[in-house]
């Protein structure tokens, strides 16, 4: 039996228009009902980018069309989005309309294939999934229909990785962390396929993913099934980070890990670990003074309700490098339960020198059913300053329990995002920044 939840941090499975949006002159074909491409943006993202929400071909499904069908109008659209906006890349996706009367997506865009063009199709229907599922059927669906067109040969590019992380604006942070991330594995000695945002070289790079020497996945699930799928498709094999590394501790394991997978010289990347974590330090001895001084000033318990991803990079990062200890974190990215056993074995070794720590982890995708748990379970907390970890939801909550609240989850709302980012040793500065700041701006 079906459940309704209250604040999903996510959207149906046509959600993954936002990642289509996100590829370099990328665009989103919606075979859908009208509206639903700018309900999307304006729950997952900021800004429209170059063909997303309310600028996206739509067929605008009706009445009629669930009648008599909607593969004539789609036809239609599809032909007038090639004549009138310059994409490199077309996908067509489904929405629930579509999915319901059974149209034959496929067959339809099947017709501009076989003309060369450069189309593919996700037959979605918005209630099947959510976009964390779909995010990773876009990114098969393309390698399948399109990528492989240009597949010649098994030769690989020595140094070149694929990496899967952030979901473009699901992750608020995306392209500032996906920037972060094709950084630091360049300034090790390997070539980057980022794939999504400004670091990326649009479709001319995703047209080398099959010439990888092995792929990257960071995250405990989202990836994986990609992964998988080029491990079988093109002989790569991947290795995974199971979360976001946020700070010096967490970024130099990442590297480590990377390195090891991609048998790097190790002298050379345990060089620009040491350089990279110097100047880190740095910028914590020059506060260290003020830090220590205001150590009763900043939160003592933090909150998650957010993604599995962030909520382990971030109390790891908090816990280990802040002194901020994790109470209950509540996962709402509806993660198959085949991962969960992988995020609460994280948790459970959050700490290398505290082995003991006993955190407790709620998968729960109802928000709402998440904030009246946390309240209750602050009250025990009352004489201690806590932070959460949420979204622009949480503000009403984080007020009512004199929190301090750190937007790491959709909605936004009340903070702008250009290019920010929390990974790496950049973006663990930038969270403490940004955690000080929320905190200093509450005295007056």
């Amino acid at each position: 039996m079906s459940q309704a939840i209250e604040q999903p941090r996510f959207t149906c499975a046509l959600g993954s228009c936002q990642s289509v949006v996100a590829i370099k002159k990328g665009v989103p074909i919606l075979h859908s009902g009208p509206g639903c491409g700018g309900q999307i943006s304006r729950i997952i993202g900021q800004g429209e980018g170059y063909a997303g929400g309310s600028t996206a071909p739509c067929t605008n499904a009706e009445e009629q069309d669930v009648v008599f069908g909607g593969e004539k109008k789609l036809r239609s659209v599809i032909e007038n989005s090639f004549k009138v906006i310059d994409g490199d890349l077309y996908v067509v996706l489904t929405g629930c309309t579509a999915a319901i009367t059974g149209d034959d997506v496929a067959a339809v865009t099947t017709e501009f294939q076989d003309e060369d063009k450069p189309i593919v199709y996700v037959e979605e229907g918005g209630f099947k999934s959510n976009n964390y599922a779909s995010h990773e059927r876009l990114v098969n669906a393309i390698i399948d229909q399109y990528v492989d067109k240009f597949y010649e040969s098994d030769e690989k590019i020595p140094g070149l990785v694929n990496v899967f992380a952030s979901i473009p604006y699901q992750d608020p942070y995306w392209n500032g962390n996906l920037e972060g991330i094709k950084k630091l594995l360049t300034d090790i000695g390997l070539k980057v396929n980022i794939l999504f945002g400004g670091e990326s070289g649009g479709v001319e790079e995703w047209k080398t993913i099959p010439n990888a020497e092995f792929n990257i996945v960071i995250g405990p699930w989202v990836g994986v099934k990609i992964a998988k799928h080029l491990k079988v498709k093109y002989k790569q094999p991947f290795v995974q980070f199971p979360y976001l590394p946020i700070g010096a501790i967490e970024t130099s394991r990442f590297l480590r890990t990377v390195a090891s997978a991609a048998e790097l010289d190790t002298e050379k990347v345990e060089e620009y670990i040491r350089k990279e974590e110097e100047k880190y330090y740095e910028h914590i001895e020059k506060m260290a003074s003020f830090m220590l001084e205001f150590r009763y000033g900043i939160p003592r318990r933090v909150y998650s309700i957010a993604d599995s991803s962030y909520a382990l990079g971030f109390s790891k990062f908090l816990l280990n490098e802040l002194g901020i200890i994790p109470g209950t974190q509540y996962i709402v990215d509806d993660i198959p339960e085949k991962y969960q056993d992988l995020v609460r074995e994280q948790f459970e070794n959050i700490s290398e020198l505290d082995k003991k720590r006993d955190i407790e982890v709620v998968f729960d995708p109802d928000a709402g059913n998440n904030q009246l748990k946390l309240e209750e379970d602050a009250k025990k907390y009352e004489d201690k300053r806590i932070l959460i970890l949420g979204s622009a939801w949480d503000k009403n909550l984080a007020s009512k329990l004199n929190a301090d609240l750190l937007i790491i989850s959709p909605p936004v709302q009340y903070r702008l995002i250009m290019n920010c980012a929390y990974v790496g040793y950049q973006g663990g500065l930038r969270a403490i920044e940004d955690i000080y700041d929320i905190v200093l701006s509450t005295y007056r």
